[in-house]
């Protein structure tokens, strides 16, 4: 079956969870189906060359839709190319015109919960296409769990606004859409609620490609130990990422420097140094984007999610256990994933027992270990590329009923 697969998320190597998600399901999706590929991406923006032919060994036939093909890594001049464009250039029209001409019936939209002004187009567009709206997350309850951390109170009512607006837009699109995607059965049920056609909705995970962890890497040269690490991407000071490392750094970090005075804290990921990289702590190290985060997961001692507000399934305690690294979250930065307090990782909501629990897994290895083992084993098992593979050929059967 021929699938035609869009997404504003596509890059190489994957510098965030939705990036790491776009991959894989592009993996899982070519090995499936004859994928075709367009990118809602800029080639610079991309990854360059070499990104372009790592997307092209697994999809050969790809592509750029015409509002990025050929945009100028020159700033300046590129905003002029977007300018310009807006007034001629229909991504939309492109998409059904690329699905007419090589006889594809599937439009798959990668990241679809920030495409829905797209999939409108192309609905009204192409009534008969099969379109597939696939998440990452609820956009909605995302934003409106940011509630409680706000004081301001002009600030919370835009943010109420927001996520009721970005609650309707999921209304639409999981009528508009043949099928909604969900990563875990939690957003799912989410999904289902909008929609009294409950088969509209199917799970397409969050899995790895496990391969890719198993080898061992040598950590950095300088690494210091024992050591945490926190690895996300990190922006404005409200969001989730940020509000997550300010309250290590204030809150759980101090109490576990009292049981353990040379505990390294490792800071990991994008735009890390543009918020934190100002920090005179020796404890702690800001590294900004790497290449690759495997140097440091798979050699500190416990990987951390200390995620206040948050939606999806996280690629943090996916990566973690594939990497075979003890773990410390929270609740919700779990949510999703069939993971046990006590048997594969420890869970805790405040500092307190925030910091007890690193304590507990950089003090009893064997302890640490054994929870290390049956997190991997979880995720080799139920969250690999084969997953996503099976869970891609039940959506696209229904193509056909």
């Amino acid at each position: 079956m021929k699938v035609l697969f869009t997404s504003p998320m596509i890059m190489h190597p994957a510098a965030s969870g939705p990036h790491l998600r776009i991959e894989n399901s592009i993996k899982a999706l070519a090995s499936v189906t004859d994928l075709h590929v367009m990118s809602r991406v800029a080639p610079h923006v991309l990854g360059g060359a070499q990104a372009i032919q790592h997307y092209k060994n697994l999809a050969p036939t790809f592509t750029f839709a015409p509002s990025v093909d050929k945009l100028s890594s020159w700033r300046t001049f590129r905003r002029i190319q977007i300018v310009a464009r807006k007034a001629w250039v229909n991504d939309a029209k492109a998409i059904v015109e690329y699905a007419r001409k090589h006889q594809i019936k599937v439009i798959w939209f990668g990241y679809g919960n920030i495409s829905y002004p797209l999939i409108k187009q192309v609905r009204q567009l192409a009534p008969d296409l099969f379109l597939v709206c696939d998440t990452d997350s609820v956009w909605s309850r995302f934003i409106f769990r940011e509630l409680p951390f706000i004081d301001d109170e002009n600030e919370k009512q835009r943010v109420l606004k927001e996520s009721q607006a970005k609650e309707l837009e999921e209304k639409d699109w999981v009528q508009l859409c043949n099928i909604t995607t969900a990563v875990s059965e939690v957003d799912a049920t989410y999904y289902r609620y909008l929609t009294p056609q409950k088969d509209k909705v199917a799970l397409f995970s969050n899995v790895l490609d496990i391969n890719q962890y198993l080898a061992p890497i040598a950590p950095p040269s300088d690494l210091k130990k024992p050591a945490i690490y926190l690895a996300g991407s990190f922006g404005k000071p409200t969001s989730a990422m940020n509000r997550a490392a300010d309250w290590l750094i204030k809150g759980i970090l101090p109490l576990v420097k009292r049981e353990i005075p040379n505990i390294h804290c490792y800071i990991v990921g994008n735009h890390s140094d543009v918020s934190y990289g100002h920090l005179k702590d020796p404890s702690i190290t800001v590294t900004g984007r790497l290449e690759s985060v495997l140097p440091y997961l798979k050699n500190i001692d416990v990987a951390l999610t200390p995620l206040q507000f948050e939606s999806g399934t996280r690629f943090k305690i996916l990566e973690a256990a594939a990497c075979k690294t003890p773990m410390v979250s929270t609740t919700l930065g779990a949510e999703g994933i069939p993971v046990e307090h006590g048997k594969h990782i420890l869970l805790a909501d405040n500092s307190e027992d925030f910091a007890a629990a690193i304590v507990k897994l950089i003090k009893d290895k064997a302890y640490a270990t054994t929870l290390a083992e049956n997190s991997f084993q979880l995720v080799a098992k139920d969250y690999g590329l084969e997953q996503l593979a099976r869970e891609a050929t039940d959506i696209l059967s229904r193509v056909t009923s």
